[in-house]
């Protein structure tokens, strides 16, 4: 019985955080990411922006590789390639649609209803958004 429970134990250790998984607003432009496990990673798709509301087909027009260009920004993975470490989520990227890049990043869930999404060019220029949960 002891053994058993030591493995619980040491696979409860090993789980990643589910903390970023959800449905969250961000900070600019009303915009809504859902975040959903990717493989043993987690990954997150712009559902909604005020500018796709105004225009459900708007494109990718910013991006610096102009062979994407013509992709929708509505359903975008713009969170990729993160790992767990204990509950926060590093060694991400983030792409930014209004200038076209991609950022390293980390995603650090704040209590329930918060995550803390820091994207950076590279360390200490950093930025950090509070996004809300809304489910």
């Amino acid at each position: 019985m002891l053994s058993y429970l030591l493995a619980l134990a040491l696979a409860a250790g090993q789980t990643p955080s589910n903390g970023a998984l959800g449905l969250w607003k961000t900070e600019t432009k009303n915009g809504v990411v859902e975040i959903t496990r990717c493989g043993a990673s987690i990954c997150g798709r712009l559902v909604t922006s005020d500018h796709i509301r105004t225009n459900p087909a708007l494109k990718d027009v910013n991006n610096s590789n102009p062979a994407l260009r013509n992709r929708q920004l509505k359903g975008l993975l713009i969170l990729s390639g993160f790992s767990a470490d204990g509950a926060t989520w590093n060694g991400g990227k983030i792409y930014n649609a209004d200038d076209g890049k991609t950022y390293s990043a980390r995603l650090t869930p704040a209590g329930n209803n918060q995550l803390k999404v820091r994207g950076c060019v590279f360390v200490p220029l950093c930025k950090t958004q509070t996004w809300t949960r809304i489910r």
